[in-house]
């Protein structure tokens, strides 16, 4: 049964009521499923509604590669200057206005058990409250034996950055149930959302995990029933199950951005400078970023991913009118409208980027074919449908000349900080 709409709102209590929230899940079609819709007028620049996941994690390879973060909200860690000599590989680079940091190392608290680190001791408790105390390895963090371990390793070999999605969300999903006193509401709430055939499931685990998907899908569903079973949840750990539980994830799944350095930037845009001091201040910023891209490249941000309901509703268009974003430095979603929009009117955001919505008709639709699973019917491709029905021949030496594959980079509007 799909979970009910107060089951929704509820997980947006305390944290939307700091926005409005103007809307409402509807039913669509049978092609789209739900949707999500004004009810209030809603002006430009509006935040539409802020909302907390029901569960998120980092990615594997990212905290493997030390971009710390909460171990809850996905708060970054480290303070905007450790940031930057980290991703400029320089030692002793410095920030100006130091005091624009907003990291408080003081606040930060560490699993008594097993040393994983939290923002906050409120983080902390509320992952303990919902799903740690299965998680905790204790003092087995580092013992490669342990089953959470095995199963984390056999993701990395199979799940190569650049990362879309992590089976630590999925053993989240697991634990939460586990711990939770009213089991049937949180399988409801996981329940509601999208879900796809079993060919287009079979689809997007290919696409995760590549040509030997299936030996790879079996591999990690032994391991994580070793290390996770939980009879409420029995269907989960079936071949099948399992399989539709993967691709649940891969299609719902949100990716999350945060970064201290990237607040830092924002706060420093924010100075009121005399116009040589901005200037010189910019300038530092450009080179910056500049000695990041050529010591780390693209790789920025703490990156994970998690399963937000009400955002989950939204469809994507090619001309949206709302972008998501996570302009407080941890797991909080952000709607935000990019243009007026009308009570009744349809929420849409982009499952592109703003150099794939400018791409043809065709070529977003061959994107969106392979990784969503869906052809877009959005106004931008409506007026678009005379067009000839292949790739222009300048992106076809574009992608020639940059050797990359289409869907590249999918989604990086949607880890904005």
């Amino acid at each position: 049964m799909a979970a009910s709409m107060c089951d929704v709102f509820s997980f947006c209590v305390g944290v939307a009521g700091r926005a409005r929230v103007a809307v409402e899940v509807r039913f669509v079609s049978s092609a789209k499923g739900k949707g999500l819709f004004a009810t209030q007028p809603i002006q430009k620049g509006e935040t539409i509604f802020i909302e907390r996941p029901l569960v998120a994690a980092q990615f594997l390879w990212n905290a493997l590669y030390r971009y710390r973060a909460c171990d809850h909200c996905l708060r970054a860690l480290e303070k905007a200057e450790e940031n930057a000599q980290r991703l400029t590989g320089k030692p002793g680079q410095v920030l100006p206005h130091p005091e624009l940091c907003t990291v408080r190392k003081d606040l930060h608290q560490n699993c008594p058990h097993c040393q994983v680190t939290y923002c906050s001791t409120e983080c902390l408790l509320a992952a303990a409250e919902q799903y740690h105390r299965v998680l905790c390895p204790g003092p087995s963090q580092d013992d490669p034996l342990h089953p959470l371990n095995k199963l984390q390793e056999a993701w990395r070999s199979v799940h190569y950055p650049p990362e879309t999605a992590s089976i630590m969300l999925m053993a989240r999903m697991v634990a939460t149930v586990k711990q939770a006193k009213d089991k049937d509401r949180w399988i409801r709430l996981f329940s509601q959302f999208c879900n796809k055939t079993a060919n287009e499931e079979e689809e997007i685990v290919h696409k995760l995990l590549g040509d030997k998907f299936k030996g790879q899908l079996e591999l990690l569903r032994r391991l994580f029933t070793e290390a996770l079973y939980e009879e409420a949840l029995s269907q989960w750990f079936t071949p099948d199950g399992f399989r539709s539980l993967f691709a649940l994830v891969g299609t719902n799944g949100q990716g999350i951005g945060t970064s201290s350095l990237s607040q830092w930037v924002r706060a420093c845009d924010a100075l009121e400078l005399k116009p040589q001091d901005r200037e010189q201040l910019d300038a530092f910023i450009d080179q910056l970023y500049k000695d990041i891209e050529t010591a780390t490249g693209e790789f920025l941000n703490c990156e994970g991913s998690g399963l937000f309901v009400l955002q989950s509703c939204c469809n994507h268009s090619c001309v949206p009118n709302a972008e998501t974003s996570f302009p407080e430095n941890n797991f909080l979603l952000h709607v935000t409208a990019l243009e007026d929009i009308k009570p009744g009117e349809e929420i849409c955001i982009s499952y592109l980027d703003c150099c794939q919505r400018e791409r043809s008709r065709h070529s977003r639709h061959k994107i969106l074919r392979e990784n969503y699973l869906f052809v877009c019917s959005c106004p931008k491709c409506l007026a678009e449908a005379d067009e000839p029905n292949m790739t222009s021949e300048e992106e076809d030496d574009e992608e020639d000349e940059e050797g990359e594959p289409e869907d590249a980079e999918l989604g990086d509007e949607m880890t904005d900080v």
